[in-house]
Order: structure tokens, then C-alpha cells, then sequence
């Protein structure tokens, strides 16, 4: 028996929520491939260099409702891969 989960990759890089009640919280064609791990997106702060689908609304803030990219279950090593960009911002400069 492997220890993959169906859709491939270890277990530790999926994780789903379908108890939530905002499961899910943006609009998709397949909620069974719905990633939870990373509710709230680690590459949000990296602005316009996030690599995800958003748009900026009043005030700069950004609007990633159309964005699946933290969502995907595939996109796993995509994310962690990029946590050297945003440890980056958050080094106290002197």
C-alpha cells in the first residue's frame, strides 16, 4: 500500500476542510481537489510577484477571489518553493 494519496504527492501537502462553512471559499469545478493547507495565502504578500490571479481594488488592497493558486492540489511545492521571497520581507532591515 502507498503512503501517496489518490492524486499523487505525500499527504502533508494536502489537507481539505469540507466541514468549513465557507467550503469552499472560491469558486471551482472540482471541490474534491479543494486544498485547505493554506487558507489564507503565504504569497499575498508579495504583491504583484505572487504568481496568482487577483486584482488590486480601492485603497491597494488586493482582491484574490478569482485566485485558485494556493487551492490546488498540485501547487504545493509551488508555494512552500517561494517562502524564501517572503521570509525576505518580513527580515528586519536596519
Amino acid at each position: 500500500m502507498s503512503d501517496m494519496p489518490a492524486q499523487g504527492g505525500p499527504h502533508f501537502a494536502f489537507f481539505q476542510n469540507s466541514e468549513c462553512e465557507f467550503f469552499p471559499c472560491h469558486k471551482t469545478d472540482r471541490p474534491e481537489d479543494f486544498n485547505c493547507l493554506f487558507c489564507y495565502c503565504p504569497l499575498y504578500a508579495l504583491g504583484e510577484k505572487c504568481g496568482g490571479n487577483y486584482k488590486y481594488v480601492g485603497g491597494g488592497i488586493k482582491d484574490c477571489s478569482d485566485c485558485l493558486v494556493p487551492h490546488k492540489r498540485e501547487n504545493y511545492a509551488y508555494i512552500t518553493g517561494r517562502f524564501a521571497e517572503v521570509a525576505e520581507l518580513a527580515k528586519k532591515k536596519d
